[in-house]
């Protein structure tokens, strides 16, 4: 079996092999508001006419990054990124290696404060951006009710739950529209398509089996000893969960934050 192919948050944030399908109510998309009044200390403007500018713009993004894990102020509906906090993902999935009805709530993410941003290339032509980014290691904890079965494996329980992916590489492809607003260019950002590979993951569920102390440690013992075949199972749920995920913060981001803080020559009507 090949290794595992992220990203975790990503993404990512952004993730752990069990995530499915997300609700889009963790992430509220932003009502329209007005943008920042000034362009930000943190956010480099960077030039498509100038000769550095997937350096420069791999810079913002990093910068954009660094900010959002202690908090914009006066961003709405976005908060911090380490920790992260989910109010609730929903997992269902019926079809192939994969059968699961579960969900997971109260979930805290830590780990994205070692974002490295490596590349960030924004296109001239449709105005899209691809970011290429890494993440030593992630944390997701919460509450996990599960019912199906992951590859031959039974699962059924309910109760504490940790997973921990490692060495993750995350490539998102942003598709976005550009539209004016208050003498403003913003982006539309429309959707995001994500690759990744990580190059470990450990986990724990507790309370498997209702409480079943044998069959809980070996479960556990064997999905963390067979990992790369249980990711590679569910990797299309996983790469759905952080498009969800990303895309949600970035509907938010950008309907706040003008795009022409960023990229100052992006063409206007």
């Amino acid at each position: 079996m090949s290794p595992t192919s992220w990203n975790d948050w990503t993404a990512s944030k952004w993730m752990p092999w069990c995530l499915a399908s997300v609700a889009i109510v963790l992430i509220p998309t932003a009502s329209a508001s007005m943008p920042f009044d000034t362009k930000p200390e943190f956010i480099k403007t960077c030039r498509f006419d100038q000769t550095n500018f997937v350096d420069c713009s791999t810079e913002s993004v990093q910068g954009l990054f660094d900010k959002l894990v202690t908090g914009i102020e006066g961003l709405e509906h976005v908060g911090t990124i380490d920790p992260m906090k989910i109010s609730k993902i929903r997992i269902l999935q019926g079809d192939g290696p994969v059968s699961v009805n579960a969900s997971l709530s109260k979930v805290v993410v830590t780990g994205f404060a070692s974002t490295k941003v490596v590349r960030n290339v924004v296109s001239s032509k449709d105005f899209g951006w691809e970011t290429h980014i890494r993440l030593p290691k992630m944390r997701l904890e919460g509450n996990y009710h599960m019912q199906g079965r992951i590859l031959v494996i039974p699962l059924n329980g309910h109760g504490k739950c940790w997973f921990e992916p490692s060495g993750m590489d995350i490539i998102m492809r942003t598709m976005t529209d550009l539209y004016q607003k208050n003498g403003h260019v913003f982006y539309n950002v429309t959707a995001t398509k994500v690759d990744y590979t990580i190059s470990g993951l450990r986990l724990h569920m507790g309370n498997l089996f209702e409480g079943v102390k044998v069959l809980e440690d070996s479960t556990n013992q064997y999905l963390n000893d067979n990992w790369r075949p249980v990711s590679e199972a569910l990797k299309p749920i996983i790469a759905k969960t952080i498009e969800d995920i990303l895309l949600a913060i970035m509907q938010n981001i950008f309907n706040q934050i003008p795009a022409d803080y960023f990229v100052a020559d992006l063409p206007r009507s």
